[in-house]
């Protein structure tokens, strides 16, 4: 993927990667009821716009187009998140967990995960180090 999908693809492929594959009515009542106003031509206009990207396919199902995802959701949240991490904060991590755990308050069992996650990255990086 050489451009991350724009912030509407992207909640156009979250309804897709949770389905697995889905119609443009499904999708565009899946981005409606979470807050979205689009008419079903956009939503196919969006579908297709995506398609010649190359983040989606389709294929007919009766007079139905059924859509699928393309690239997978974990490689474009890692995609994403590493261009937001160099653009926002020159690729700073700590200045970045920085703002990010002052946003919002965190669960403890978030924090315990968030340690698990940094206790793992320190093994890797000392690992890699020997």
């Amino acid at each position: 993927m050489l451009t991350p999908p724009t912030d509407r693809e992207l909640d156009a492929l979250k309804v897709l990667w949770d389905r697995g594959e889905a119609t443009v009515r499904d999708v565009a009542d899946a981005m409606n009821s979470r807050g979205a106003d689009l008419a079903y031509t956009t939503v196919l206009s969006l579908l297709q716009v995506m398609e010649q990207k190359g983040l989606v396919s389709h294929r007919r199902d009766g007079k139905a187009y059924v859509y699928l995802p393309l690239i997978e959701r974990e490689s474009t949240f890692r995609q994403i998140a590493g261009g937001f991490l160099e653009r926002v904060f020159d690729g700073a991590v700590d200045e970045y967990l920085v703002h990010a755990l002052e946003s919002r308050p965190l669960k403890a069992q978030e924090l315990d995960e968030l340690q698990a996650m940094i206790d793992a990255a320190r093994r890797r990086a000392e690992g890699a180090s020997d």
